[in-house]
């Protein structure tokens, strides 16, 4: 699976400015309703139910929070860089500053599992991380997820 098939440009923000994990997944949903056009307090609403089952924070700064909403004919994904990581309760209880959210349809089953295993198998490496955290543009960022593509940090 291609990861930069799930992810728009529209869909990358690179911005700080929230100081909690509640701030940062409103931050997702809000990406999400402008790049794929759901509903914001909706996406927001699954994002924290999926949250209450437990945390989507992986360890090493990274949160792949994910959920399913109404509407959507595929699994999409928004990524969220945030300028000061936030306390998230992650499985190494470090704050996150990378976010890879991904929406399915609520009758997504091994697609969705496809891409959340693609993505957290992805976001395990050191060296994407750190690209990710340096790249300064949108379509830099993009440029990192597609599939053999060389790693910079243009």
């Amino acid at each position: 699976m291609d990861i930069a098939d799930l992810l728009s440009s529209g869909g990358i923000v690179l911005r700080g400015g929230v100081s909690s994990k509640r701030q940062a997944l409103h931050t997702v949903a809000e990406a999400a309703s402008i790049a794929l056009g759901i509903d914001e307090g909706r996406a927001l609403d699954a994002l924290l139910e999926r949250e209450a089952l437990g945390s989507t924070g992986l360890g090493s700064g990274v949160a792949v929070p994910h959920a399913r909403v109404p509407g959507l004919d595929r699994v999409c994904a928004v990524f969220v860089r945030l300028d000061t990581p936030v306390a998230y309760e992650s499985v190494d209880d470090r704050p996150v500053d990378l976010l890879f959210a991904l929406f399915a349809p609520v009758n997504a089953g091994a697609e969705h599992l496809r891409a959340l295993a693609a993505v957290s198998r992805a976001m395990r490496s050191p060296q994407l991380r750190e690209h990710l955290r340096q790249a300064r543009t949108v379509d830099a960022v993009r440029a990192l997820f597609v599939k053999d593509a060389p790693v910079a940090a243009a």
